[in-house]
């Protein structure tokens, strides 16, 4: 096994956004000056970050990862949540389970990593993240395993109301937005990029599928202070 090597630049923080999609995740790390690179096997039109390859991301980890200072993966969640998995059997449709072979790439390629998914997916529970802990109007729970490194888990705020939109039969109104599907008072386009922060693109599934910024500008800070860098910026040091 590769062991995670921790390593510090003199100048800009490299991240690796792996199934980067148009770069939720990959706009909070720049929100720290990161130079971020994205691989998705989709075009992405909108992505939103300084670099991008379009082809296989467990590949790329492969034979890229180890020249990154820090990988963010977030592969497919589709049939990873346990509803899913139910439904997608019942079509005889699954959608491909990458998680262990991410996850088998991240630690070959010797980086701090961290990895994205659902509650019900394969991915280990280090860290759960939620948007009431940034004052976003979206709650979109969301596991981290983490590798190379460790932080606290931090409180999980109560929630201040419903998600609205119909469920069970009954129509609730509430604080959060349903920043996923269609209809039944689900968000629209322009209420999921209020509520995530994400003002670079118009893509519906797209921005369902993106992770809040916040997320990530928090998770990149964190890091660099479990790894004691540098006083500046968390990743730079002083010249």
């Amino acid at each position: 096994m590769t062991h995670p090597t921790l390593i510090r630049r003199s100048r800009t923080w490299r991240v690796l956004d792996a199934f980067c999609c148009i770069g939720g995740a990959t706009r909070g790390y720049q929100l720290l000056g990161a130079h971020v690179t994205g691989v998705d096997i989709r075009e992405q039109p909108d992505y939103c970050g300084d670099d991008f390859h379009q082809g296989d991301a467990i590949a790329f980890i492969l034979d890229h990862g180890h020249e990154f200072d820090f990988i963010h993966a977030s592969p497919p969640c589709q049939g990873e949540g346990a509803p899913a998995k139910g439904t997608n059997a019942a079509r005889g449709n699954p959608h491909p389970r990458l998680i262990r072979p991410t996850r088998a790439a991240l630690i070959e390629a010797g980086r701090c990593w961290v990895m994205e998914n659902v509650a019900g997916s394969e991915v280990r529970k280090d860290l759960r993240l939620c948007g009431e802990m940034f004052g976003l109007s979206v709650l979109m729970h969301r596991y981290f395993e983490l590798g190379g490194w460790n932080v606290p888990q931090p409180a999980h705020p109560a929630h201040r109301g419903y998600v609205r939109g119909w469920r069970h039969g009954t129509y609730r109104t509430g604080p959060y937005v349903a920043a996923y599907g269609k209809g039944g008072g689900k968000a629209t386009v322009d209420e999921i990029r209020e509520a995530k922060d994400i003002d670079w693109s118009r893509d519906h599934f797209n921005l369902r599928e993106a992770l809040p910024p916040a997320y990530t500008q928090w998770i990149g800070t964190a890091h660099h202070t479990a790894l004691n860098a540098m006083p500046q910026a968390p990743w730079d040091e002083v010249a």
